[in-house]
């Protein structure tokens, strides 16, 4: 309730790809005026693993720019952002934060 709230979201989901070099991050817009922040170019994301130790960031492509939506939100639209996971420092199961401008998730547990 607090994130759809203040900030206009829900159905977070933390997601360890196949080759675990990327884990994705999506949240559903229920109000997209709240949740316009997470779209927010000028936001740097971050994933948090307290348990690694690591802050990763969305990796940026020649040709295609950095790996998230960042398009005018959308009410019961789902969007995301690819975080680099090279190493693979941050495993299944662990409990990590996603920080995006004053956003912040805490806890969100990596399928």
């Amino acid at each position: 309730m607090y994130y759809q709230g203040v900030w206009g979201v829900d159905s977070f989901r933390v997601k360890y790809t196949e080759s675990g070099e990327i884990i994705r991050f999506s949240y559903r817009v229920v109000y997209p005026e709240k949740a316009a922040a997470l779209n927010d170019k000028k936001s740097e994301p971050t994933l948090i693993d307290p348990r690694a130790g690591v802050s990763l960031v969305v990796p940026e492509v020649s040709n295609v720019g950095k790996m998230r939506q960042t398009s005018t939100p959308k009410a019961g639209m789902t969007y995301w952002m690819a975080f680099s996971n090279t190493g693979r420092p941050v495993k299944r199961g662990d409990r990590v934060d996603v920080v995006i401008g004053h956003f912040r998730a805490n806890g969100l547990e990596v399928e």
